[in-house]
């Protein structure tokens, strides 16, 4: 493992679940909103019990970090270990913290079901992007998405209805139906956060100029280009397919400076959730201001 990478993972793995334990001592527990998974358990425990979920949290993890260490491998199950550890210390010490206790909503469950849900998945969010779970069913939607490629929004709110469902035994319906638009909310933050590395532009382009097209893109833009070897399925002719992505904002200038050097060209664009390498994820380049037709 590389130690300055091991580090700043583990840093923003405590960042995540100290911003998701705020959450839930802050916003579900004030308000009186259960929560989805493994949390949830603790809540429903708490109320019964009168347990921690500081220390109930490590009891139930014991089994399911025993079954994540078969499927996710050791430097896996450290950063779970890990995530699970900072959420107990997150939920002790913000359940002893007067800032978490501040927080004054006057108990409006609507906006307190959209800022704990907020909150949540932007934790868990950080958490999940930098290769940790706060243990519990975390690992289980882990599993999901390594095995079955099923994104861990998606399984996180299946597993939080059944949560849910067990809650009602000390909750009303009322504040059943807004704790399901946290998990709603939540899901929904915790893919845009996984996803959101550095959003950016893919086209594919298709033209008989592809050489001139490639140079003019290279000179204004100052992005690279990749050939792709293609045949066309009409006339089953040879053809080179430029590959290239930029930045949303230089999107239109892309389209002009193809349009510019061919207004035939076929220009594909689709979403490329995340791009890493010189120009997006290190430094930026120098900006043109002024089209040029390459020679």
């Amino acid at each position: 493992m590389n130690l300055y990478r091991t580090l700043v993972d583990l840093f923003m793995i405590t960042l995540g679940t100290f911003t998701y334990a705020f959450g839930i001592v802050a916003i579900n527990i004030q308000n009186n909103l259960a929560e989805g998974g493994l949390t949830g358990i603790t809540l429903i425990i708490r109320y019964w019990l009168g347990i921690d979920p500081a220390y109930s949290t490590i009891i139930l993890n014991i089994p399911i970090l025993m079954l994540g260490y078969y499927f996710l491998g050791r430097k896996a199950i450290f950063y779970t270990l890990w995530g699970t550890a900072s959420l107990s210390a997150g939920l002790w010490v913000w359940q002893r913290t007067s800032l978490a206790t501040a927080i004054n909503l006057d108990h409006d469950l609507f906006i307190s079901a959209l800022l704990a849900g907020l909150i949540a998945g932007i934790g868990l969010g950080i958490t999940f992007k930098f290769g940790g779970t706060s243990g519990g069913v975390d690992i289980l939607g882990k599993i999901l998405e390594i095995k079955k490629g099923i994104s861990m929004g998606k399984s996180l709110l299946l597993f939080d209805l059944f949560v849910l469902l067990a809650s009602l035994s000390y909750l009303d319906v009322k504040h059943m139906m807004y704790t399901l638009l946290v998990s709603f909310v939540f899901s929904k933050v915790v893919n845009f956060v996984q996803d959101s590395s550095y959003n950016a532009k893919g086209t594919f382009i298709v033209s008989e100029h592809y050489t001139e097209v490639a140079e003019a893109i290279k000179y204004n833009l100052d992005r690279g280009v990749t050939f792709m070897d293609a045949e066309g399925g009409y006339k089953n002719h040879k053809k080179k397919v430029i590959y290239c992505i930029v930045r949303p904002n230089e999107l239109h200038n892309l389209k002009t400076v193809v349009h510019e050097v061919d207004e035939s060209a076929f220009v594909s664009i689709f979403d490329v959730n995340e791009t890493i390498g010189n120009g997006f994820s290190y430094q930026p380049l120098k900006k043109k201001y002024f089209f040029k037709k390459a020679n």
